[in-house]
């Protein structure tokens, strides 16, 4: 996912006259030490889940569906979520979703240990991991806005930033040395991650949540219209709902394809992992790269210069079939997703109000969330239709409309460096709930 694929707010409330080093903040270390440990679990489970569903069915579309099934738990849950995450104890929530999540996996180990895991079962707890990640995101990016100081939202974006791509870059790897052994083994890795993750939410003692009484004082659809209003009362979110969409489905297309590609010609599971550690390197590099760029650069020029790079990456890809040149074109379709990712995501949650940014996540979230079941299921069929390179080529075309229309947009151009942002803060005021 490229844009808004979710949106991991620092914080913005008062700010302590001498803040303690983001180190020295047991809640913050805590938080996202657990939904590190959680995401590298998943992704070593979401890994192995693709090539156990061909191993099922011998068939890349059915592979394709079990994904798809995900996206639709994803789908169905992110207004909600949202929503939940700001009327409820978010430390609760954050616990409730990991004891979930380790009795979904785990009922999976222990199917596969018994020889009797069925690829029905494997898309059940797929859309469940998913509906459980929904309601997880918001609470913990929610709870990390709690506990992080104002002076400290950089360096708490540029973390969150990089611990999706370390996820990544260990994802691929790992899980293809682990499914080589036995494809228990991701499915025992994303178990354990949900563990580590209660656990740390539940040792964390700072309040996760501010006052809840307004947000108790309206109903959830009201409190979620609320948000959709503003969102589309916003030229440049109102933009984004369509631009991002392209975009993630695009990029998302790209990837799943390739995958795809690579499972249905026998490609080893470590060579199709290391495509994946390649492409969480260079997101490595580019989340290291992200801060200078953010901070130097207006953040709209950037965004569409990174885009820029990314589609001459996917045009790469298109164009050869060498699994070499595989591995150095995703590396340059995805070193600048970091700095493209902090500009954009940086700039909604500055300039929304601090009651609205559950909402404003989901959102935004949903024009990812809307296309990304498509992405799965529309790869498998192209690759059996035209095969590979034109599959990523059609991709490769939704994603350039995608740029040419956020570069055609002139709220979106004129996003300028970080000092600047505080200028277009927008006071919100909704007059269809004025208490």
């Amino acid at each position: 996912m490229v844009v808004v694929m979710s949106i991991e707010s620092p914080v913005s409330g008062p700010v302590a006259e001498t803040s303690p080093s983001l180190w020295s903040n047991s809640a913050y270390l805590l938080l996202m030490s657990g939904k590190t440990t959680q995401i590298i679990g998943a992704g070593l489970a979401s890994f192995a889940v693709p090539l156990i569903a061909f191993a099922m069915t011998r068939s890349v579309v059915a592979a394709g569906v079990v994904a798809t099934v995900g996206e639709l738990g994803a789908l169905i849950a992110t207004l909600p979520a949202g929503v939940i995450a700001d009327r409820f104890d978010r430390r609760r929530l954050l616990v409730v979703c990991s004891v979930l999540g380790v009795v979904v996996w785990g009922s999976l180990v222990v199917a596969d240990v018994l020889s009797i895991l069925t690829v029905w079962q494997l898309g059940v707890v797929v859309f469940i991991s998913a509906v459980l990640g929904s309601f997880y995101q918001p609470a913990e990016s929610a709870g990390i806005r709690q506990v992080v100081p104002d002076d400290q939202l950089g360096s708490a974006m540029a973390a969150m930033e990089g611990r999706s791509a370390v996820a990544t870059l260990i994802a691929g790897p790992v899980g293809g040395v682990l499914y080589g052994f036995s494809r228990a083994w991701p499915l025992i890795a994303s178990t354990v991650g949900y563990a580590v993750a209660g656990i740390c939410a539940a040792l964390v003692r700072k309040p996760l949540n501010g006052d809840l009484t307004r947000a108790a004082s309206s109903s959830p659809v009201t409190s979620l219209r609320e948000g959709l209003r503003f969102v589309m009362s916003v030229s440049f979110m109102r933009t984004g709902l369509v631009t991002f969409a392209l975009l993630n489905l695009g990029f998302g297309g790209v990837l799943y394809s390739l995958n795809l590609h690579l499972i249905s010609i026998r490609t080893s599971p470590v060579q199709i992992g290391l495509v994946n550690a390649v492409a969480g390197g260079a997101m490595v590099l580019g989340s290291i790269l992200a801060g200078p760029l953010v901070k130097r650069l207006p953040a709209g020029p950037l965004a569409i210069a990174c885009l820029l790079f990314m589609v001459t990456g996917v045009a790469g890809l298109a164009a050869t079939s060498t699994y070499g040149w595989y591995l150095i074109w995703i590396g340059v379709a995805t070193v600048f997703v970091p700095p493209l990712n902090a500009g954009i995501i940086g700039y909604a949650v500055a300039v929304t109000p601090h009651d609205l940014q559950g909402r404003m996540n989901s959102v935004l979230s949903l024009s990812a969330v809307l296309v990304t079941p498509v992405s799965p299921i529309v790869a498998g069929a192209l690759l059996v239709a035209i095969g590979v390179n034109a599959s990523i080529a059609v991709f490769g075309a939704v994603l350039l409309l995608g740029v040419i229309l956020m570069a055609a947009n002139r709220s979106i151009r004129r996003i300028g460096r970080p000092d600047t942002w505080a200028a277009d803060h927008i006071e919100w005021h909704d007059t269809h709930n004025p208490s």
